[in-house]
């Protein structure tokens, strides 16, 4: 009987040591999920939250409701257009078991053509691999701290989006990973501290530019004469996102003069500008030199590997 139990134990234990520590996503990102109760064609997606966004549709078939008379809501902020999600508990089940935890759901869908969104934060797997390519001769791995949206976590769950977090002009920045989007960009306040700092200037027309929910923002060309470097990428140009958390008005314009040295220029004192905000979105025409991200939640870090 004794050894009976011990076999049983050292099974388990065995068990226990085998469970996966990483998840492995490749091409389109989209796995097979159940959510309450229901088949779920879910993209993990480096740039969503970790609070799965589902389709409207989904919220309908699966008869989801507002918990109780006043219920959870969530909001976010695409520039200056407002996204409110109802949420509510339900079972979610992403590959490894089903586990009970809050969904979110909106008339707009945070990605069109798929039944649920979510970011890496929310897998069971402490590590997430985003295999973006094969493997190339020459590349180098960076690691990058991680950086959340601190409010976002509390009593009902994490809704927060995983960030990397740089230096630029001496202040943190936050970088999103968002391999789906074609194109870089910029918030206006961190297009404006990046021109500070690497000789930025803007150009072309405002081009109206989906950032996500479908909510399209008007975005300039910033040209970066002294290219940002984030491990082995050499960042020259990205759009800007020309009125969204802050304004890119003070950068120069291309085609214009340089500033007089000898000049004399007056800024009038104010209340101090908020930079948490500041992000970077580092889309497919820069992650196209990558071949891997690494979400490490036990490390609370993000390695880049990328060639020159």
């Amino acid at each position: 009987m004794r050894a009976t139990i011990m076999a049983m134990t050292a099974l388990l234990l065995v068990g226990a040591a085998r469970a996966p520590q990483e998840r492995l996503v490749t091409g389109d990102g989209v796995i097979a999920a159940q959510i309450a109760g229901l088949p779920a064609r879910t993209r993990i997606d480096p740039a969503a939250p970790a609070m799965p966004l589902i389709d409207f549709a989904l919220a309908e078939r699966a008869k989801l409701k507002l918990e109780g008379s006043w219920g959870i809501g969530i909001a976010y902020s695409v520039g200056g257009t407002r996204v409110s999600t109802r949420t509510q508990g339900v079972p979610v089940d992403f590959g490894g078991g089903a586990a009970k935890r809050r969904v979110g759901w909106a008339e707009r869908p945070f990605a069109p053509g798929f039944d649920a969104s979510v970011g890496p934060a929310a897998m069971p797997e402490p590590i997430v691999r985003f295999q973006l390519r094969a493997p190339g001769p020459g590349e180098t791995t960076v690691t990058l701290p991680a950086a959340h949206d601190t409010a976002a976590f509390g009593l009902f769950g994490n809704f927060s989006t995983t960030f990397a977090r740089i230096d630029v002009g001496g202040v943190p920045m936050r970088v999103r990973f968002d391999p789906y989007h074609a194109r870089s960009l910029a918030t206006a306040g961190a297009a404006v501290r990046l021109a500070a700092a690497h000789d930025g200037v803007v150009s072309g027309a405002a081009v109206p530019t989906e950032i996500f929910f479908g909510v399209e923002r008007p975005v300039r060309d910033l040209i970066l004469r002294k290219p940002l470097r984030v491990g082995a990428l050499a960042i020259g140009a990205l759009g800007v996102r020309t009125s969204d958390f802050g304004n890119a008005a003070a950068i120069r314009e291309a085609d214009a003069p340089a500033a007089d040295p000898d000049e004399i220029v007056v800024v009038a004192k104010g209340k101090k500008r908020d930079t948490r905000r500041d992000t970077i979105s580092l889309g497919a025409d820069q992650l196209r030199h990558c071949s891997s991200i690494v979400f490490d939640r036990t490390a609370d870090v993000i390695r880049l590997t990328c060639g020159g």
